[in-house]
């Protein structure tokens, strides 16, 4: 296998594992009550029907991640460029998602006014540990 070719298959299994972080994340603050005490309405049923989209969309966007690190002089500060990278999914699901494709919205307000905020985060969490995987999953070089 070619090595531009591996590091493709990284970055995806790397996203993915972000996005089941993110997934255990979403997990967790709903489990502390979080959107509740920021009024959000956040409750989703933690089930393999919620999670597989989800860890194959982390996928996907590991592959778009890929952009950033698949040339050879761009293999440096992986988790930096996993939390750039995050914020055009954040923006995706703020700006193409919640008002084109659900009854939520721009910027998902109609779910709570700091809902922005739970995206951002998530999403965050999504590009830390897609940086974190991929560089660890990786190696050196």
């Amino acid at each position: 296998m070619r090595r531009g070719t591996a590091l493709m298959a990284v970055c995806f299994s790397g996203g993915l594992l972000g996005g089941l972080f993110s997934s255990l994340a979403v997990w967790l603050v709903v489990e502390l009550q979080l959107p509740r005490l920021a009024q959000v309405t956040l409750q989703p049923d933690f089930t393999p029907a919620w999670l597989y989209p989800r860890l194959v969309w982390g996928g996907i966007w590991g592959l778009v991640y890929f952009l950033t690190v698949g040339g050879r002089s761009a293999r440096s500060h992986w988790i930096r460029k996993g939390l750039w990278m995050a914020l055009v999914p954040a923006a995706v699901q703020l700006f193409y998602v919640f008002p084109y494709t659900t009854p939520h919205g721009m910027l998902g307000t109609k779910l709570g006014t700091l809902m922005p905020a739970f995206v951002l985060i998530f999403n965050l969490v999504w590009g830390f540990f897609t940086g974190l995987f991929t560089r660890l999953l990786w190696g050196r070089d």
